[in-house]
């Protein structure tokens, strides 16, 4: 069999609220649980008790992946905010006798 190649580029990745997205799913995961928490009993009569469990875990996912997602967020501004200061830094021409700079201090 041959290969299958792409006859066009992959788009660029959509970014958008993840952080709000993944907390509001996990907020609907665990109301769910809780509505559905007073009729237990009749989730395990009808053999669906599956379902309560379902949003339970769904709602602790959540969780992890709020950790994950807010991880992921610092980490994408703290790279952005280096290539910002990386860039100004590029741009500055340097400078003998500056402070801070070796040579620049009072002769001994």
């Amino acid at each position: 069999m041959a290969k299958w190649t792409a006859k066009h580029e992959a788009p660029e990745p959509l970014e958008g609220p993840v952080v709000a997205t993944v907390t509001g799913g996990t907020i609907l995961w665990f109301a769910l649980f809780l509505v559905q928490l007073p009729f237990y009993g009749w989730f395990a009569d009808q053999g669906r008790l599956w379902w309560v469990w379902t949003c339970a875990a769904g709602g602790f996912l959540g969780l992890i992946g709020i950790w994950y997602v807010r991880g992921r967020d610092a980490a994408l501004k703290r790279h952005a905010a280096e290539q910002v200061e990386a860039a100004a830094r590029a741009e500055q021409p340097e400078q003998p006798g500056q402070p801070g700079q070796a040579g620049s201090g009072p002769q001994a």
